[in-house]
């Protein structure tokens, strides 16, 4: 005769198998990817706030927006995407505690996609700072932030790509965020401004924009980016110099690669009526190959030396016209945003 086992003795079985009695307990469970996941999910969820932003658009009406930003100093500075706070000077933020702080935008930079605001009677655990420059394809990365109004959200990848750009534009400038972090972390509306962190809980990103279906961006934390939230901490700007140009990468003549055992160079394909380059007598379809000495092959290479050192400061471009090398001295000026 079969034994008949009543249902109240089921349950009693698996309440045990629940209470660990039975089996491997959760922490056991756990594999050791889950496990450095949650753990850099309690280490940085308390350093993202959500923030809820009123905009103001033309003919005076205003709209909603909201996004994610992280704390990056205890006495309350986050970091957070220029697009999210976007015509607007002020908002509020929720901490994952449960707090509700008033914040104003100290500054924002809109072609490297980078504010940074300050939040009222704050007193924050700020994230550490890591150096994307290190991250490698492949590596484990963990977004924190907002999606979809979800305070405290965490989606785990890997670096699907390193080396990517995207141009951004002020309305009147534009340029290349160069060295962006690409991911395949899911980020969703209202992630952007949050955190993107390596597996020790170290902010290497900020997620900026959704390039497609399960891949999502980040504008890097490393030297270059954080002179620019420096300066932004600081002067509430970041100071850009330019020449005036707009070009391309173009292969140099034979014998000119040959003579600088190089390949390419920087073809002007537009001066800028007045501008620095106009001035010192730049020409379209010059191929500039150096600033003040430094090797120039694309326009990346240019952007990256107009920083904010050399307005008003004189520089010698060498370049290839008409087959000859020529210099000449150029005063780059600020780029007026």
């Amino acid at each position: 005769m079969r034994s008949i086992q009543f249902v109240d003795a089921l349950l009693a079985d698996a309440d045990r198998d629940q209470r660990g009695e039975t089996g491997p307990s959760d922490d056991e469970a756990l594999d050791a990817y889950s496990q450095v996941v949650s753990g850099v999910a309690e280490r940085v969820i308390g350093s993202v706030a959500s923030l809820r932003i009123n905009r103001r658009l033309p003919g005076g009406r205003q709209a909603q927006g909201s996004g994610s930003a992280a704390a990056i100093t205890p006495d309350g500075f986050l970091v957070t995407s220029a697009h999210v706070v976007e015509g607007a000077d002020k908002g509020r933020a929720s901490t994952a505690d449960g707090r509700e702080l008033r914040f104003e935008v100290v500054g924002r930079d809109a072609l490297s996609d980078l504010a940074v605001i300050r939040a009222s009677g704050a007193d924050l655990e700020p994230v550490s700072l890591g150096n994307a420059d290190r991250l490698r394809v492949g590596q484990l990365v963990v977004a924190v932030g907002n999606p979809m109004g979800l305070a405290g959200s965490v989606t785990a990848g890997v670096v699907s790509a390193l080396g990517r750009s995207f141009p951004t534009s002020d309305g009147r400038a534009s340029r290349l965020v160069e060295n962006v972090i690409q991911t395949d972390a899911a980020l969703n509306p209202g992630n952007s401004g949050g955190a993107l962190v390596d597996g020790r809980g170290r902010m290497v990103g900020v997620n900026t924009a959704v390039a497609g279906i399960g891949l999502g961006l980040a504008v890097p934390i490393n030297a270059t980016t954080r002179r620019i939230i420096a300066a932004l901490m600081r002067e509430g700007r970041f100071r850009r110099a330019f020449i005036g140009i707009a070009g391309g990468s173009r292969p140099l003549p034979p014998r000119v690669a040959k003579v600088l055992d190089r390949t390419a160079g920087v073809e002007v394909v537009q001066v800028v009526d007045g501008s620095p380059a106009a001035r010192a007598g730049l020409h379209n379809e010059d191929l500039i190959i150096d600033v003040d000495g430094v090797p120039v092959a694309d326009a990346g290479d240019l952007q990256r030396l107009m920083v904010g050192e050399l307005i008003d400061s004189s520089v010698t471009v060498e370049l290839v016209r008409d087959g000859e090398l020529t210099r000449l001295d150029v005063v780059p000026a600020e780029l007026a945003l």
